[in-house]
């Protein structure tokens, strides 16, 4: 039964987020029905809930971990902005299970034993196990509640990364309860496939996140080789290594960061490639957005980098059309310019860069594009200026009258994708033929 959760990564690997979320769902249906085929009791409603909540949030906590496992055919199959927004709903529902589990549970005791609920609640918190699940349960509690938008903004991504890391601490709290609970207790088969499903997930956790970064840091010994100024707040930071082609890394695709200097040693930041990786070299652009981005802006050369990746699927293995849009906003013309370097255009095939901006001074690399454009025959049209309008449905076909029959790549900040995602909708273009990435920069 759990063991379609502990082989999720497996099954998921490849595959689109429709067939993704199938799998998922078929595994949550065949938990849900576990106690009613198989009833520790009278099933009453409060204790039917109770066992039915627990269940399923055991088997969502399953789900929380595969998600965030990082695992590179997960992130490429699904795309990594699909799996943390899945993740950041599975982790609500994980928490609202949880809660009506316990409020259900000691309600339901409380109701057999003929006690107030009250004095039910203080029996079963002193029962084996409990104690240990209710500290869980308020290290989940914490880290949903540092997690809501207005809290996260007002804690830098350290602290809030660090508190989120509690959740581990909660899951092995709450493990015991989990095996010892009515649902599973007297099938032993079940409590091991259980423990099992929970023991490969850690260690698809521990692989990818912990084991895969520190093996790639010993073998390509990755150092920044220059921080070179691209623009007002904006800099290009080239970072050098050996054995890099092993990473085969594509345009498109980004890395996790780690720089190991004082300050930025802890957190690892999502940069993409802003330029095609080579046999030594990989080249990514920082704009100082916030505390973390503005200290990268003066790494001194030498820092020894931990580049976690790569990840992504916006590669050119999603084109499906002859001809190409990509629309850039911003900073988020790095995944863009890599991908114009390197896409494949044959002779007739007809690439086009519409890259937006507030005025001619916040374009990047202007003349890195244009060398580009002149090379390989392809286009670039810079929309400058305030206003959505600038990339409304209408302009957007007198710029790429053609929109709907092309494959359209965009990256930009989420404001601005947003109104070009349903202009581009508004104009015609089949939703399968846009690909993005939603990350906030």
């Amino acid at each position: 039964m759990t063991a379609l959760a502990a082989g999720a990564s497996r099954r998921l690997r490849g595959t689109d987020p429709t067939t993704a979320l199938t799998v998922l769902w078929l595994g949550a249906l065949v938990v849900a029905t576990w106690p009613l085929v198989a009833p520790a009791g009278p099933l009453a409603l409060l204790p039917l809930v109770a066992h039915l909540c627990g269940m399923l949030a055991g088997y969502g906590v399953l789900v929380l971990l595969v998600l965030i496992a990082r695992s590179p055919s997960l992130e490429r199959g699904i795309g990594a902005d699909v799996l943390t927004r899945w993740h950041a709903r599975c982790g609500r529902a994980v928490l609202a299970l949880v809660l009506v589990h316990a409020v259900a549970a000691t309600a339901g005791w409380a109701q057999v034993r003929q006690e107030s609920l009250a004095a039910g609640t203080w029996e079963v918190l002193g029962m084996p196990l409990l104690p240990s699940a209710t500290v869980g349960t308020l290290l989940m509690v914490a880290a949903a509640v540092v997690s809501i938008r207005a809290a996260r903004r007002r804690l830098r991504h350290e602290r809030w990364h660090g508190v989120h890391l509690l959740m581990y601490v909660a899951i092995a709290l709450s493990f015991g309860h989990m095996l010892a609970g009515p649902d599973l207790v007297g099938h032993l088969w079940l409590q091991i496939a259980w423990a099992l499903a929970y023991a490969h997930v850690f260690a698809l956790v521990l692989r990818h996140r912990v084991l895969a970064p520190l093996r790639q840091a010993a073998r390509h010994r990755l150092r920044v080789a220059e921080v070179r100024p691209e623009g007002p707040g904006v800099v290009s930071i080239h970072v050098e290594g050996q054995h890099v082609r092993e990473l085969e890394a594509e345009p498109g695709q980004f890395f996790r960061w780690r720089f190991l200097t004082p300050d930025h040693w802890l957190t690892a930041n999502p940069f993409s490639l802003s330029a095609a990786p080579t046999a030594t070299a990989l080249r990514l652009t920082v704009k100082a957005l916030g505390d973390g981005s503005r200290g990268l802006q003066h790494l001194p050369v030498g820092t020894w980098v931990i580049a976690e990746g790569p990840y992504g699927a916006i590669t050119a293995a999603r084109r499906s059309r002859r001809d190409v849009l990509l629309v850039a906003g911003g900073v988020g013309i790095t995944p863009m310019r890599a991908l114009f370097e390197t896409l494949p255009l044959r002779p007739g095939e007809d690439l086009l860069l519409l890259y937006r901006a507030r005025s001619a001074d916040d374009l990047l690399f202007v003349d890195e594009l244009e060398a580009i454009a002149a090379h390989r025959g392809a286009r670039i049209g810079y929309v400058l200026g305030q206003g959505h309008h600038r990339m409304g449905a209408a302009e957007l076909l007198r710029m790429c009258p053609d929109l709907a029959d092309r494959d359209v790549f965009m990256c930009g900040s989420p404001g601005l994708t947003t109104a070009v995602r349903r202009e581009l909708r508004a104009a015609g273009l089949p939703s399968e033929r846009l690909h993005e990435e939603r990350f906030s920069f």
